[in-house]
């Protein structure tokens, strides 16, 4: 956890404070320079994962958290939803290279106000920090068509697709589409082998996937197209 030096001066209008919480040194950088050019908003604090984001939020008490998915050797989801618990009111806005369409249901579910996705011009993220800083939230029109269409359809989800799979098992797909084995992946997530496996094995079942093989290629395929996104 990195605690930035506050730079208010007294008198000055209330900025909105906001941490970063971001795996990648130089993305958090440039996030940072680029939000402490904004003349309402001061980088309260930094961080990597899931405890040392925690600690910052409590400590801290920033107006807005902003949080990638994939964090170092943890989950966005699972902070979020950390967050949701410790600080119900501590509004969260997912900024992630993530597509949307799998993954801002699942943050919205998780208690996120927000989801901008990276490749978008910073004017939207920057417009969605004021936005949660003002308790409204910010998704865009096609996640709130999907939220609503799948409302419509009672929750229900295509069993053929990605989004099938439960927070934890979509984690763990990811990772085996970046070539990590299950003993790796238990330990990256501090769980058992056997659980890892019983995961491996839904999924397969999830996804119609006959065996490991085909479990490999599907997730790689899926990994390569989300970073192409």
């Amino acid at each position: 956890m990195r605690v930035l030096a506050d730079r208010e001066k007294s008198g000055a209008p209330q900025r909105i404070r906001v941490l970063l919480v971001e795996d990648h040194p130089v993305m958090r950088q440039g996030l940072a320079l680029l939000l402490e050019r904004e003349t309402d908003m001061l980088v309260c604090g930094e961080a990597d994962d899931v405890a040392s984001a925690l600690r910052a939020a409590l400590e801290l008490r920033p107006d807005v958290v902003v949080v990638d998915i994939t964090l170092k050797n943890s989950n966005g989801l699972d902070l979020i939803k950390e967050l949701r618990r410790r600080a119900p009111l501590l509004p969260v806005l997912v900024f992630s290279i993530h597509d949307e369409a799998v993954y801002a249901e699942r943050a919205l579910q998780a208690g996120a106000r927000g989801y901008v996705m990276k490749h978008e011009a910073t004017e939207k993220l920057l417009d969605a920090i004021r936005c949660l800083s003002r308790g409204e939230s910010y998704f865009s029109e096609h996640v709130q068509e999907r939220v609503l269409r799948q409302a419509g359809r009672g929750g229900r989800q295509n069993r053929d697709s990605v989004q099938a799979l439960s927070d934890r098992e979509l984690q763990i797909f990811e990772l085996v589409g970046r070539g990590l084995g299950t003993r790796v992946i238990a330990e990256r997530l501090e769980i058992s082998v056997k659980t890892v496996e019983s995961h491996l094995a839904r999924i397969k079942e999830k996804l119609d996937l006959k065996n490991h093989t085909e479990l490999l290629q599907r997730a790689t395929l899926w990994v390569s197209e989300e970073d192409r996104n």
